[in-house]
């Protein structure tokens, strides 16, 4: 009878730590109000919709009236000239509609990712070997990290940073600029060289980094290396998380709403020399196995006369924010342990938190993206669920008709895994952040730009294609970005995929 308790009890707790570790299953929840808020942006847009079929049907029958019908018209409007005022006022009426309501297009003309120095690579046996002469770790704390870098999914070719590498770590002020020094300089480089554009054409600049804001900013580091224009409009984005590059991307794009004929540059990058985690707590000494260097620059435009050479054009942006919610808000957040050392600790309710976050989104995000048939077979079991209670799973719409590559921010396997299996896509959907987290590992809100360079290398995007790229971040945030290809796009040079492309995909045991 004891032994029949034990495993009962045994098999609740195991049944309830992976419930943790798993997203929830979208099917079984799914409200109504975010299924709106999707349609409210779908109907701001609603007069443009409506005036371009009405222009069209008009511009089509006035090219097929004859030269006598034209005639009589005229003859007619002579001799009413209420009708002349009439149809003028509608006319300028609809003009001024059409340019107020229209948003301005906004076109990324490239984008470059960063790639560490060779020297910089980091192997696992080097990794918990450092780990071990620092002192500072129980034998325990080593043996979980060793453990965590093996079901991680990450490769034996990440970077840590020069910091990092030395016995003992200097984790010193200086250390962490020359870090970021690096990766936003070295980026930038590469994104004015291929795109031609000078930095003083420059008018707008968003940085993101969580967890490094010195002062001066690094926005104010970048103004003073390439010598911007005094007038540059810059921002500072900090403590946002993993999913701050896409809150960049929107507000650049707010930027260029109202400024006009200009460039916004956003560069997305973390800092892991002073954000190491020297204590014992498993919860806090994640992300010193997931997290590595990484970056990306991203050059876009308002102008009209760079369509042509542009790769990609902005569709949609939609952001979700948790923050209200106090589990989301502290699912990850950074503290001091027992001992007094910082660290970034990750919930046990992150994966769970997560799921809610990206529900919210893809729900929302739906109505912008969807065909109408995958839209209304959502809608219809969605108000047969609300109206008569029906015990009935939802229709999950099928984003695959959607999107044609997808860039989930390479968090960590576990997150990708269940991305997969809740959004129904398959192995090659996925090819791209997978790949990322093993050659780059989690290198925080610039990896959906090295998915995105991965799908260039591969030679799979194509004109037409629409590219959806997914993050989560501490607050709790989930956002989203949607971009079409305006042509064939071809890796740009010095890729960070450029001399190891061959070897991937591999198998990730």
């Amino acid at each position: 009878m004891s032994s029949d308790t034990n495993t009962n009890t045994d098999t609740t707790a195991t049944t309830s730590k992976e419930s943790k570790t798993r997203l929830p299953d979208f099917s079984q929840s799914v409200k109504l109000k975010y299924v709106k808020l999707g349609y409210h942006y779908l109907m701001s847009h609603l007069v443009t919709l409506c005036l371009l079929p009405l222009m069209s049907v008009i511009l089509i029958q006035a090219s097929q009236m004859e030269a006598q019908e034209i005639q009589e018209l005229w003859a007619h409007l002579q001799y009413n000239l209420l009708s002349v005022i009439a149809i003028s006022a509608i006319l300028a009426l609809g003009s001024t509609l059409y340019i107020m309501t229209r948003p301005t297009s906004i076109y990324l003309l490239d984008f470059s990712c960063y790639r560490p120095p060779h020297h910089l690579t980091v192997h696992f046996q080097k990794f918990i070997h450092h780990s071990t002469l620092t002192g500072d770790f129980l034998p325990s704390s080593i043996d979980f990290q060793r453990k965590i870098l093996l079901r991680s999914g990450l490769g034996e070719e990440t970077y840590l940073p020069e910091a990092m590498h030395s016995i003992p770590p200097r984790p010193s002020m200086a250390a962490a600029r020359e870090e970021a020094e690096q990766v936003m300089f070295g980026a930038l480089d590469n994104l004015f060289a291929n795109t031609r554009v000078k930095p003083k054409d420059i008018g707008i600049l968003v940085v993101n980094c969580s967890l490094f804001n010195p002062t001066p900013s690094l926005s104010a580091m970048i103004v003073n290396r390439y010598k911007l224009r005094g007038n540059v409009k810059s921002f500072n984005l900090g403590g946002m998380g993993c999913s701050a590059g896409v809150i960049a991307i929107d507000l650049a794009k707010d930027m260029l709403q109202v400024h006009r004929n200009t460039y916004a540059v956003v560069v997305s990058t973390e800092n892991i020399t002073q954000n190491w985690y020297f204590g014992n707590n498993k919860a806090m000494l994640i992300p010193n196995c997931l997290f590595r260097v990484g970056g990306a620059a991203i050059l876009l435009s308002n102008k009209s006369s760079d369509r042509r050479r542009a790769k990609y054009k902005l569709l949609h942006v939609v952001r979700t924010h948790k923050g209200a919610d106090d589990k989301a808000f502290r699912c990850v957040y950074q503290e001091q342990d027992d001992a007094g050392k910082t660290g970034v600790s990750l919930s046990k309710d992150l994966m769970a938190i997560a799921g809610g976050a990206l529900k919210t989104n893809i729900t929302t995000l739906g109505p912008l993206v969807l065909p109408i048939s995958e839209q209304l077979l959502f809608f219809l079991t969605l108000v047969v669920k609300k109206l008569f209670n029906a015990k009935m799973k939802p229709y999950i719409p099928d984003f695959k008709l959607a999107f044609d590559h997808f860039c989930i921010h390479a968090g960590g396997r576990a997150v990708i895994d269940e991305l997969e299996k809740n959004l129904q896509l398959l192995p090659l959907h996925v090819e791209a952040s997978r790949m990322t987290l093993h050659r780059f590992g989690n290198t925080s809100s610039s990896s959906i730009w090295y998915e995105l360079a991965y799908t260039e290398a591969k030679g799979r995007m194509r004109k037409g294609n629409r590219v959806w790229q997914i993050a989560f971040g501490s607050g709790f945030k989930c956002n989203s970005a949607v971009w079409e290809a305006l042509r064939h796009v071809n890796p740009s040079p010095k890729s960070p995929w450029e001399d190891c492309i061959h070897k991937y995909p591999v198998q990730i045991a």
